[in-house]
């Protein structure tokens, strides 16, 4: 196992070193670094590692969702208005529709797996698109209008409403019959506020107990704070799978919800502190997802895809697009500004990796299917996306001049 891990690491980092030197997304190389070693092409991994690579996958999404946490800003959230609140799951919603008419014609999937395949790939990836609306901040580029804002907070938004989607979707599929129980949709809000409230509540707990120790001299450093933040999390997750059969509840949204909840209680100087200790931990759970992700692919399926699942991937993002344009249609954004929204939201990669395998270790007979078209997404939106983005910020958005 040890020698795997180093493998992982080792090779994984050399490779996106090489992809970021081209300007390329680094998850590319993390990617392609999976696949030589997996078993399906180098065979280089230790098969305990594979066998427990769900749960290291489900780690690393938890990690990106504390920071994703700590990071989003309600404020802004409230500012930008209506546009944000629509862009969190109006395009979402859209791809998914895409690939719940295209599915069954391209790919011959019954639409209902459609739909779950929709709703793994319908995520924006904050893995791309966070870092990148975090510098155009920094540097004041469409900062006049909230523009990165609005989308940032959006697509903290948008990863959790497509993941409620999944489970829902999936848990249809697993049902057997492959008919849409419309009660399903009609009980979509329970998991949602369930989550929220939950998280909200161990959120308030949690900084009431740091104060108190606080108060009481016993002072907590930030590292344990994550520690325990972590541990709390991993069990708001195994909540969710405790009171599976007798209430939905949201165990993603409710780590969402604790870190947002500790973050408003926190002094910006902890919260910040904070979520650079939790983006330092996804340096490695980053790798560790991006590559488990590859090693899960068996490249004669993606082969197989090949360009039928290309063509549904853009036409889906055609939808995507048009849910895009009709959030932020009666805004003062120019059409400039409306087009690098479009363009923002294309990349997918984090919740694409971590989600893509999941209907296939469910046992769904679309999984592999799924899985293969979710590495091809990843392979052809994110270096899309990322130069996208990094391309025109400069060209379609307003610069604000610093004193």
């Amino acid at each position: 196992m040890l020698t795997s891990l180093a493998l992982i690491f080792l090779v994984g980092l050399a490779l996106a070193g090489i992809c970021q030197r081209l300007h390329l997304p680094r998850i590319i190389g993390m990617l392609f670094t999976g696949i030589l070693l997996g078993p399906y092409v180098l065979n280089l991994l230790d098969p305990s590692i594979l066998s427990i690579s769900a749960d290291l996958r489900q780690m690393a999404l938890i990690i990106i969702l504390l920071k994703a946490g700590l990071s989003l800003n309600l404020a802004d959230l409230k500012k930008v208005g209506r546009p944000a609140v629509m862009i969190s799951c109006v395009p979402a919603s859209f791809e998914i529709l895409g690939y719940f008419l295209f599915a069954p014609l391209l790919l011959g999937l019954s639409p209902l797996e459609g739909a779950v395949m929709g709703a793994v790939l319908a995520a924006v990836s904050p893995a791309v698109v966070v870092p990148r609306m975090v510098s155009m901040m920094e540097n004041g580029i469409g900062t006049n209008k909230s523009i990165p804002q609005m989308i940032m907070a959006g697509a903290s938004c948008d990863d959790i409403f497509v993941i409620v989607l999944f489970t829902t979707f999936a848990g249809m599929a697993q049902n057997g019959t492959g008919t849409v129980n419309w009660m399903d949709f009609v009980n979509i809000p329970v998991p949602i506020l369930l989550g929220i409230a939950l998280g909200a509540l161990v959120g308030f707990l949690l900084n009431l107990f740091f104060e108190a120790a606080y108060r009481n001299k016993r002072y907590i450093r930030n590292s344990m704070k994550v520690i325990v933040i972590l541990g709390v999390s991993f069990l708001l997750m195994a909540v969710e799978s405790w009171l599976e059969g007798i209430v939905a509840v949201s165990g993603l949204l409710a780590v969402v919800s604790m870190a947002c909840v500790v973050k408003i209680k926190s002094s910006e100087f902890v919260t910040r502190r904070l979520s650079e200790k939790f983006g330092k931990l996804w340096i490695a759970a980053e790798v560790i997802l991006f590559v488990l992700v590859g090693a899960a692919v068996d490249i004669r399926y993606t082969l197989d895809a090949g360009l039928a699942a290309v063509g549904l991937i853009f036409l889906s993002l055609i939808f995507r697009s048009v849910g895009v344009l009709l959030c932020v249609a009666a805004t003062k954004l120019s059409w400039k500004e409306r087009l690098f929204c479009v363009i923002a939201y294309l990349p997918k990669a984090t919740v694409q990796a971590a989600m893509g395998s999941v209907p296939l270790a469910m046992g769904l007979a679309c999984g592999q299917m799924v899985l293969s078209v979710a590495v091809v997404a990843i392979l052809i939106t994110a270096p899309l996306g990322a130069i996208g983005i990094d391309v025109s910020c400069k060209r379609l958005l307003e610069i604000e001049k610093k004193c």
